[in-house]
């Protein structure tokens, strides 16, 4: 069974619009840039460009390794997905992501992780970023 990620297309397109940005968060029912589980930042203003950070779906993702409760569950196809019942917010998933893709939620104190719905990639008004299909290793 085929399986959804995220990927960043060609980051020297992104002009930092963070509509990506807006858009996550709308879906987790937030106004503005909190709780988006991707992030546009400069690399060092507007003339050196923009860079996206976003979970990568690792096949075998240390953020649930580390995790001590469990709360992060390996997501079939790569990426993991988040139990928050189980989540103490300790920030280990934090400090094991290698790429800084695990989020935060400073008012809830748990992370906000990259699902892959794809929503954010409707709104990239220049292709920036988009849903791809990988298919399983079964």
């Amino acid at each position: 069974m085929p399986s959804r990620r995220l990927a960043v297309v060609d980051v020297d397109r992104c002009v930092g619009c963070q509509l990506c940005m807006f858009a996550c968060s709308r879906r987790h029912g937030v106004g503005g840039l909190e709780n988006s589980a991707i992030l546009v930042r400069s690399v060092g203003g507007v003339e050196r460009g923009f860079t996206v950070v976003v979970c990568r779906a690792c096949l075998d993702p240390q953020c649930a390794r580390v995790c001590p409760e469990e709360a992060l569950k390996p997501r079939e196809g790569g990426g993991v997905v988040l139990e928050p019942s189980l989540c103490t917010g300790c920030g280990l998933c934090r400090e094991a992501c290698v790429i800084g893709a695990v989020m935060w939620d400073d008012e809830a104190n748990k992370p906000v992780i990259c699902i892959h719905c794809g929503y954010c990639a409707q709104y990239c008004p220049h292709g920036v970023i988009s849903i791809e299909v990988r298919e399983s290793a079964s």
